[in-house]
């Protein structure tokens, strides 16, 4: 069957140009202006191959280090030029090292996509392996139950090579590269709002909708934030977070073996705990080895992310933008009054990702607040921080006590998920992306934000 296109010329016939080495086009003059347009139009389709013919022309590799950085960094420019279409967006810097995201990680990898006989770079996609919980698996199951994972983030391919089938093949070879580090399962996060990104992993490469976290935003305002009197927030040891998170953690989904790496990071501020005095008086957390908490408390650590990467906001109103400055102005010049300002988001800024929060006992939610404002009074100290983030589980009831801005926030963030191999003692009925959820609690890496 032959299809008519808008010019009014069969498609077929288009597809028949395509093969040729060249396609002349007469000049302007000697043409109807709808002819013209056409000819055009059939010389741009020549210069695009077909998917097929793309994927033979692509050969997927490791990053060089020593090689692809321009490359690679010149790809993010175009792919975030391209997406931001007039309206607001985030820009992310990675400052000159484009694995920055992964690289605390135990195994990573960036994979990029090399194209034609110039092997110009027109694509990249970056993964990590890690073990974690997966959550309750059956009545007969010792708690915890650990899986290998991989994380896929970061996938980009230019505007001009889209639709070439290259975002599935970057994701294919990564999941290989996975698979042969022993991950059962890999999963990847995106905003809701990403038809493309939901659509390349659910419909092309087998992935599943598998949790819809909420990410919660707090701007660090100019002033600082009351503590309550009755309140006391200590530090924690390394080692004493590390015995607290493996008990409190132990049958939620996504926390990380290697948990103890994180918290000796030099990107991890600290681990810090809030509960009330009258608790802290019978009670040495530092020397304590019995395991046991006091009745009512909070915890959270604190990840320096401005040493990762920088943020910034732009395409905003010349309104919006004369707001926040005056926001930001009046909070400067009169702390008292606690005006709720927003910092310079204008030019680029750094965040501190709250990770491992946690809180139970009577007036936990309040605790909680507590140790969040102190979090903020940190960052407020810290030139360059303009944020704070935290991401948790959409059920998890820890979310109620996290100062947050709604309008800064998103209530679902996409988790995606596909099992891409079975170990000696698993079966199908155990299969982690089966529907409900095992936990209402998710550990996010702060390696992973």
């Amino acid at each position: 069957m032959c299809i008519q296109g808008q010019s009014g010329l069969p498609t077929q016939s288009i597809h028949t140009f395509q093969l040729l080495p060249c396609v002349l086009v007469p000049k302007p003059s000697s043409l109807p202006s709808s002819m013209f347009k056409l000819s055009t139009k059939i010389s741009e389709l020549h210069l695009k191959p077909s998917p097929n013919i793309a994927e033979k022309l692509v050969v997927v590799r490791e990053y060089d280090e020593k090689k692809d950085t321009e490359a690679v960094e010149e790809v993010e420019r175009q792919c975030e030029f391209g997406s931001s279409k007039g309206k607001p967006s985030v820009l992310m810097d990675v400052m000159g090292d484009p694995v920055s995201r992964v690289r605390q990680s135990p195994s990573y990898v960036m994979l990029v996509a090399e194209y034609g006989e110039q092997k110009e770079i027109v694509g990249m996609i970056m993964g990590s392996v890690k073990t974690v919980t997966r959550g309750k698996k059956g009545m007969s199951y010792q708690f915890p139950v650990y899986v290998k994972v991989a994380y896929i983030l970061g996938l980009r391919v230019l505007p001009s090579h889209r639709r070439l089938g290259l975002g599935t093949k970057l994701a294919q070879k990564l999941e290989e590269w996975c698979m042969q580090r022993g991950a059962e399962y890999s999963y990847m996060a995106t905003e809701c709002t990403n038809k493309a990104s939901i659509n390349l992993f659910t419909l092309k490469c087998s992935y599943v909708k598998f949790r819809t976290p909420t990410v919660l935003v707090h701007p660090v305002h100019a002033h600082k934030k009351p503590l309550g009197s009755g309140i006391r927030i200590i530090r924690l040891t390394s080692q004493v977070a590390e015995s607290i998170y493996r008990q409190v953690f132990a049958s939620s989904e996504l926390f990380p073996k290697d948990i103890e790496v994180i918290l000796s990071n030099k990107l991890n501020l600290g681990t810090f705990m809030a509960m009330p005095k009258k608790f802290l008086n019978n009670r040495d957390l530092q020397k304590s080895s019995d395991g046991r908490l006091p009745p009512s408390f909070a915890i959270l650590s604190v990840w320096n992310t401005k040493e990762v990467f920088k943020l910034q906001v732009k395409g905003i109103s010349s309104l919006t933008y004369a707001g926040c400055v005056a926001s930001r102005v009046m909070d400067t010049w009169m702390p008292w009054l606690k005006i709720p300002s927003i910092p310079n988001l204008f030019s680029p800024f750094g965040v501190y990702f709250l990770y491992g929060l946690h809180m139970q006992g009577k007036g936990a939610s309040g605790l909680m607040k507590n140790l969040c404002s102190f979090a903020h009074n940190m960052a407020r100290n810290d030139v360059g921080c303009g944020a704070l983030v935290a991401e948790v589980g959409k059920w998890d009831p820890v979310k109620e006590g996290i100062p947050h801005w709604r309008k800064f926030s998103w209530a679902e963030d996409i988790w995606c998920m596909k099992r891409l191999g079975t170990s000696s003692n698993d079966d199908e009925e155990s299969d982690w992306t089966t529907p409900p959820p095992s936990s209402s609690v998710i550990f996010v890496d702060p390696r992973d934000f």
